[in-house]
């Protein structure tokens, strides 16, 4: 898995428990989610159309950097779906796990469109490609 994002836990990002709020860090996963799909299927146009069961394992307080991780684990024709892993950047302990989100490519009539895709690429591979 790679992880692309770190973010810093600031006072803003806690909740009651002086933890990181739940809802900020899926918002920050589902942001993540939309970018990766962006650069993978080459199109701004997605949206989020499910995320599974979410497994909080531990927790970050305020100080810490956690790092999102993002995998592919499908090519749908429409759609992608992704894993992501958010851990602790200094001690490497789990924070959250989620084993699939879809996210949906859309046409510019807002909706599903094919995307072509089958495979991850990399945007350094494009650019040499195009050469």
């Amino acid at each position: 898995m790679n992880y692309h994002t770190r973010k810093w836990v600031k006072p803003e990002d806690l909740n009651p428990n002086h933890s990181l709020f739940g809802g900020r860090l899926l918002q920050w996963i589902d942001e993540e989610a939309a970018l990766y799909t962006i650069i993978q299927l080459e199109n701004t146009r997605v949206v989020t159309k499910f995320i599974s069961e979410i497994n909080f394992v531990s927790s970050a307080k305020q100080g810490d950097i956690i790092e999102i991780g993002i995998e592919v684990v499908h090519f749908g024709s429409t759609s992608i779906t992704l894993k992501c892993d958010v851990r602790n950047k200094m001690t490497r302990q789990t924070i959250i796990t989620v084993d699939k989100i879809v996210m949906v490519n859309l046409g510019e009539d807002g909706n599903p469109a094919p995307h072509g895709k089958t495979k991850v690429e990399f945007v350094k591979d494009r650019l040499n490609n195009s050469i």
